[in-house]
């Protein structure tokens, strides 16, 4: 990709110095056979697939690194994708990566969104977005074929319907008044492919609902009942049917009692009642849960929710002489040790006497 110039060994062959920071790309099937001024030769440059594949690669090993690296991956796809045919190229590669490489999935459908949305071709006819859900929809209308098929061809089956989930999860679309929305088409591809894997329960084809479910299955059920479809029940049920009725596993059946008790638990989703300000004993039953149980002399525990109980809190504070000032600062020496205000040679009179009467206690004990 990069040019760099070096002079021709004896045997004939240039070496190759390849840089990603290089001022010009050469796309696959462009060649430089020009002789330098200085007598020097061009090196052979990276193809638009190599260089694309290396930076699918890296993202690979090192996820982490997609922010630091899309951008100027970008870039560079905006200086060399000129044509249809480059611009399927690279569908084809990031779909291949994504549905090919074990973790790659959700990283990829990250890509595919930033691509989507920051790569600016020309001429303006081909989109990235485009070509990829067409791509996807070649994938999608072999569907009931692949979850019939031999192990080899489910795997790759199962892969794309992850990848597809984790695209629906991340593909934004905006809207004409602005609004980021989710890819409609592929809310409803996943219902289809959850009835293909459903309707072959073999399974290896059962893990894979239950891994796409586990995936998506909250963020589709929000988007479902919103258009008033109940089509998460129908997946529920089918479920069911498959633990009652299909020949898979042990092990796979409860798999599938599993989700149906997360999604009876609202997907493992909790929602509080009321925010803090409007929490109150009468509408917030953990309202009492995070304070603290005090004990009467005579051994009867009371909490917040005894309705004497600031009486005898307040009481208790009295009794061991802990006093707040008025303007509710804090006790003095706060930060500290409680103990750091009193000499290590002095004890007030009651602590005194407590000592006292806990050395006699211990002597008394030892005694017996």
């Amino acid at each position: 990709m990069a040019v760099s110039k070096t002079q021709p060994p004896e045997s004939g062959t240039v070496i190759s110095t390849l840089s990603v920071n290089a001022a010009e790309f050469y796309p696959a099937g462009y060649s430089v056979n020009v002789v330098e001024e200085n007598g020097a030769y061009p090196v052979h440059e990276m193809s638009l697939s190599e260089y694309v594949q290396d930076l699918l690669n890296h993202l690979t090993q090192q996820p982490g690194s997609f922010e630091a690296e899309v951008y100027q991956f970008t870039d560079v796809l905006n200086n060399c994708i000129t044509t249809e045919e480059s611009l399927q190229e690279l569908v084809e590669l990031v779909y291949q990566q994504a549905t090919s490489v074990p973790n790659f999935s959700y990283t990829g459908a990250r890509l595919c969104n930033h691509l989507s949305s920051n790569l600016v071709i020309n001429p303006q006819n081909w989109n990235f977005r485009q070509l990829l859900l067409k791509r996807c929809q070649t994938e999608f209308e072999k569907r009931d074929q692949a979850a019939k098929g031999d192990e080899a061809t489910r795997k790759r089956f199962h892969a794309f319907v992850l990848f597809l989930g984790e695209l629906y999860l991340n593909l934004e679309i905006k809207g004409a008044k602005g609004q980021v929305t989710r890819a409609q088409i592929l809310q409803s591809g996943l219902k289809e492919l959850l009835d293909a894997l459903f309707s072959n329960p073999v399974d290896d084809n059962v893990i894979c609902a239950v891994k796409l479910l586990k995936l998506t299955g909250s963020v589709l059920e929000d988007a479902w009942k919103e258009k008033g479809n109940s089509y998460m029940e129908e997946v529920i049920q089918r479920m069911k049917n498959v633990v009652l009725d299909a020949h898979c596993s042990r092990d796979v059946k409860q798999m599938l009692l599993k989700l149906v008790e997360l999604r009876s638990s609202n997907w493992g989703r909790v929602y509080t009642a009321s925010t803090f300000s409007e929490s109150t004993p009468e509408n917030d039953p953990n309202y009492f849960m995070n304070e603290p149980t005090f004990y009467t002399s005579e051994g009867i525990p009371f909490t917040a929710a005894d309705p004497d109980y600031q009486e005898k809190y307040q009481e208790m504070l009295d009794r061991e002489d802990f006093f707040y000032e008025e303007n509710g600062t804090d006790l003095p020496g706060s930060g500290d040790s409680f103990l750091d205000g009193l000499d290590d040679d002095e004890m007030d009179p009651e602590m005194e006497e407590a000592y006292e009467k806990f050395c006699l206690e211990s002597e008394r004990k030892r005694k017996q």
